[in-house]
């Protein structure tokens, strides 16, 4: 019998609606994945990339059902590149990325996984921010599709899009609201489509059919007790698991970003303030080539960042950033209630300037042409590769302008929120807090104590650009107190801007520093437009800066005219003697002529004169030498690894004083151990038939002793007490070899 043509085609057209509702619950199942993922990115590139993959990879195992197994994976696997590589490009392109092709694919193939799980919210599509849905949500469609259309087995064939919308649901987080609806929709889909008609023409045999009515009436008891038995550990699982399940829903998820280290810098760009002395003896550096595109306003050449330093710990100043890689658009952020604000648009070139941090107009919004982390609690930028000569970028940027006729009665935040622009290291110098205090109490807003510390600076200080590099707290005491004839009260900006941040907080104010350049306008930015300035926090109006810097041709006032640290307890010899009513004495009767005085003679008296004043002198001697060794004791013995070796630094400046050789405050450790071997090796010379050895032991120990107090400066805890006692064991046999070689 001869089927008509128009029944054959219905068949087909049955059989192939048939067939229909599987692969097309896989890929809704696999794209809601994409759409789950999609929630935190910052526009739907990714949603539909994951679309496109998931359609793709069933469509391939949909067409190839017929091929034998083993060719479905390659045909799969050579789709799926060229699938990616033309997401890669889309991503790109979207981006904005520069280079190749293949270079985008091999560095994102290298970054991917880190990239995406410290990449900034919303997390821009880009090449490495793509690549790992789109390979997954492919082979999640490649695998499903096999496992339910070749081997029939569609509930076992659910697992890899339910795994991949699971990972999909791990790595968003708590960074978006629950997915209520796509979850809803991937399970009324999957429900679907295991209701859906299988491809057999006609009613499946049933399972007792042809057999004999004992067997079948065994076979149908054992199928209803299996099914009883089943219902039954099904409804016990539901019972167990459903106040478990019900329990997470108010649960915070976890963030996989927590596992995931961002990217990290080195310590020149963690402190960029030590650089600003070394730009200033180099002036005429090329670092950058400025080109404003728009937006420049009329407030002039806006100033250009490179970095906001928050953290001081009485050593150094840290910028403590946590950056996360970003894509061109970066997290807005609204700006002061009533602060005028303008758009400016540069393109920047970098020639000299090294290191990772990028520069930027404050603030940040967009940037193209270069792959950046951004920290938003700084608004700091780095590009995790590096600078490099000839690197152009642009990037557009909000500048606000405070409002001016706020300032005088804004009050200044308080709180944890603010506490890291507030802290105060210890070991602050007693004169630093006493100049605070003094500018604090004659000063009583906010705004007026900030631009009292700022109006000190640059009236009692001299700008040089040979001043040495540091802020810790000695360089800071010694610059604003140090001698004038002796390198004190002069600096870089490094020094002005540290200073009016300590005292300010000091005073209560909360700071911070700002490292960056003050150009004329577009052109060449060079090292001389280096600057460092200090800014501080006031409420409803937002960061301020001040400008601590002399005024040019100005001559400083000396220091001691506004500030004489008074002495806590004044000297004997100032303190008031009790007045006492004059008392009057009969004179005394002469001795009568030829008649001696009673009382010891003048040989007697002068002895014990003499003997009293050598007793009293070596019990001044004796008491000096115990309280130096208990001072000893408790610099070597007492504290933590990191002050013993402080203590240890101290006993050998000590030595160098004692022996006619003190050292500055200014100096840095390997400074004053330079100065330490050539006091040694003169003492030693000087002696008679003595000379200065080639290989000093005493000389390697005292480098030894100088390594170890930057560790405990620069690394505060990793000292180990061996440490401690080996920089004790150094100090001593250093002041032994010193006393020693000096004559007595």
């Amino acid at each position: 019998m001869v089927t008509p043509p128009r029944t054959e085609a219905a068949g087909r057209v049955a059989r192939a609606l048939r067939a229909t509702p599987v692969p097309a619950a896989l890929i809704v199942l696999v794209a809601l994945s994409g759409v789950v993922l999609g929630r935190v990115y910052a526009d739907p590139l990714l949603t539909r990339l994951m679309a496109g993959a998931a359609a793709g990879s069933v469509l391939v195992g949909v067409a190839a059902r017929r091929l034998p197994s083993w060719l479905v994976a390659p045909l799969s696997v050579a789709a799926l590149t060229g699938w990616t590589l033309l997401s890669l490009r889309l991503a790109a392109a979207h981006a904005a990325l520069p280079g190749g092709l293949g270079e985008v694919t091999a560095d994102a193939a290298r970054n991917a996984i880190p990239r995406l799980l410290t990449a900034m919210i919303p997390v821009e599509p880009a090449p490495d921010t793509v690549l790992v849905p789109v390979v997954a949500a492919w082979l999640a469609g490649l695998t499903a599709a096999e496992v339910a259309l070749r081997a029939g087995r569609v509930l076992l064939g659910y697992l890899p899009p339910a795994l991949l919308y699971a990972g999909a649901l791990y790595v968003v987080g708590p960074n978006a609201d629950p997915a209520i609806g796509p979850t809803v929709l991937f399970a009324a889909v999957a429900t679907a489509g295991l209701a859906a008609p299988g491809r057999r023409s006609g009613p499946a045999p049933g399972p007792v059919a042809g057999l004999s009515p004992a067997v079948r009436a065994a076979v149908r008891l054992r199928l209803a007790s299996a099914s009883a038995a089943g219902l039954a550990v099904v409804v016990a699982l539901a019972a167990l698991l459903a106040p478990v399940v019900a329990a997470q829903v108010d649960e915070r998820p976890v963030d996989p970003r927590r596992y995931v280290e961002p990217p990290r810098v080195e310590s020149l760009d963690e402190n960029p303030l030590i650089r600003i002395s070394g730009w200033a003896l180099n002036p005429d550096q090329r670092l950058l080539d400025v080109r404003t595109v728009a937006g420049a306003g009329d407030g002039g050449p806006p100033r250009i960042r490179l970095a906001v330093l928050s953290d001081y710990d009485g050593v150094t100043w840290r910028v403590g950033a946590t950056y996360r890689n970003a894509g061109r658009i970066l997290p807005a952020t609204e700006p002061a209630p009533g602060a005028a604000t303008d758009e400016v648009r540069q393109e920047i070139t970098v020639g000299d300037l090294t290191g990772r941090l990028l520069p930027a107009v404050p603030t940040p919004r967009e940037v193209t042409g270069a792959r950046v982390a951004y920290d938003p609690a700084t608004g700091t930028l780095i590009r995790p590769e590096g600078l490099a000569p000839g690197l152009r970028y642009e990037v557009s940027s909000v500048r606000e302008r405070p409002d001016a006729n706020l300032l005088s009665t804004a009050n200044v935040p308080a709180g944890d929120e603010v506490a890291r622009v507030l802290r105060v290291a210890d070991g602050a110098p007693e004169p630093l807090r006493r100049l605070a205090t003094q500018l604090a109490e004659s000063n009583g807003g906010p705004y007026a104590r900030a631009d009292a510390i700022a109006m000190f600076l640059a009236e009692h200080y001299r700008v040089t650009a040979d001043a040495p590099s540091g802020h810790a707290y000695p360089n800071l005491a010694f610059f604003l107190f140090g001698p004038r004839n002796g390198g004190g009260q002069r600096g870089t900006s490094e020094q002005f801007a540290a200073a009016f941040a300590v005292l300010g907080r000091l005073a209560g104010l909360p700071t911070r520093v700002v490292v960056g350049f003050e150009p004329e306008g577009d052109g060449p930015v060079r090292a001389a437009d280096a600057y460092a300035w200090p800014e501080v926090l006031f409420d409803g109006v937002g960061w301020v800066p001040f400008d601590p810097m002399p005024r040019p041709d100005s001559e400083p006032r000396p220091v001691e005219e506004d500030f004489r640290p008074q002495p806590e307890d004044p000297p004997p010899s100032e303190v008031p003697a009790p007045a006492e009513e004059p008392s009057v004495t009969p004179p005394a009767a002469a001795p009568a002529p030829g008649r001696e005085r009673d009382g010891p003679g003048t040989p007697v008296l002068v002895g014990v004169g003499v003997g009293a004043l050598v007793l009293l002198l070596g019990a001044v001697l004796a008491t000096l030498v115990v309280l130096r060794r208990r001072l000893t004791r408790s610099r070597l013995a007492v504290g933590d690894p990191g002050e013993r070796v402080a203590g240890a630094w101290r006993e050998l400046t000590d030595a160098l004083r004692l022996a006619g050789h003190p050292v500055g405050p200014d100096l840095a450790a390997a400074e004053v151990a330079e100065q330490a071997r050539r006091t040694l090796a003169e003492a030693r010379t000087a002696r008679p038939g003595e000379g200065a050895a080639s290989d000093d032991p005493d000389g390697a120990a005292v480098d030894e002793l100088a390594a170890l107090l930057n560790q405990a400066g620069f690394a505060p805890g990793s000292v180990t007490p061996e440490q401690a006692e080996r920089a004790a064991r150094l100090s001593q046999g250093f002041a032994d070899a010193l006393r020693a070689a000096r004559s007595r």
